[in-house]
């Protein structure tokens, strides 16, 4: 019979295996490199973690950014329509004034 060999952990599309023909010293090897391996890989699992939840972090402080400002629009434009509003009835206010003028003006060179 050969080696028989027992495929453990898939890394890096790379099939880890342990080989039941090898020493214990490099059966202690092979299992120290796997345990390097999954340690790093629950390190980088912890930081795409971390880096999440800052993500997730940042994008409520935008929403809440965006939120704010899209009030502050909205209440420019309501103060900008209400100063056009204002700005039409000076406009019709001063109209009628220079007619009266004018009416005032003419019957003083009629009269």
């Amino acid at each position: 019979m050969g080696q028989e060999r027992i495929p453990l952990l898939m890394v890096d599309s790379e099939m880890t295996t342990f080989d039941f023909g090898t020493t214990m010293t490099e059966s202690i090897d092979h299992l120290g490199k796997l345990e390097e391996k999954i340690v790093k890989a629950a390190e980088l699992f912890r930081q795409a973690q971390a880096d999440r939840r800052s993500l997730q972090q940042e994008i409520e402080k935008l929403r809440a950014d965006f939120k704010d400002r899209l009030k502050r629009a909205d209440a420019q434009e309501q103060e900008l329509q209400a100063l056009r509003r204002e700005r039409e009835d000076v406009r019709n206010r001063i109209e009628k004034l220079l007619a009266q003028i004018e009416t005032l003006t003419k019957a003083d060179s009629a009269g």
